[in-house]
């Protein structure tokens, strides 16, 4: 890899370029899709935890699985 995407800061890693900050804003747009979504036929707020569950955290695993690979550590 040419140029890091992400910067890692101990568990966390920011985008740093563009590709980085495309990344996260698709996974968080998704996110936020979903949300509403599942949110729209909930009828309380465990019910939305529960239907968000299996897309938000496997979202969130593959996007912290990238910014991992992608990244320059911090000094």
């Amino acid at each position: 890899m040419k140029k890091a995407w992400f910067k890692q800061l101990n568990y966390l890693y920011y985008p740093i370029s563009w590709q980085g900050w495309g990344l996260t804003i698709i996974a968080l747009t998704f996110c936020v899709q979903v949300f509403i979504a599942v949110d729209r036929n909930s009828h309380s707020a465990s019910d939305t935890l529960y239907g968000i569950f299996p897309y938000v955290i496997p979202t969130l695993i593959i996007l912290w699985l990238i910014a991992s690979k992608t990244s320059k550590p911090s000094k």
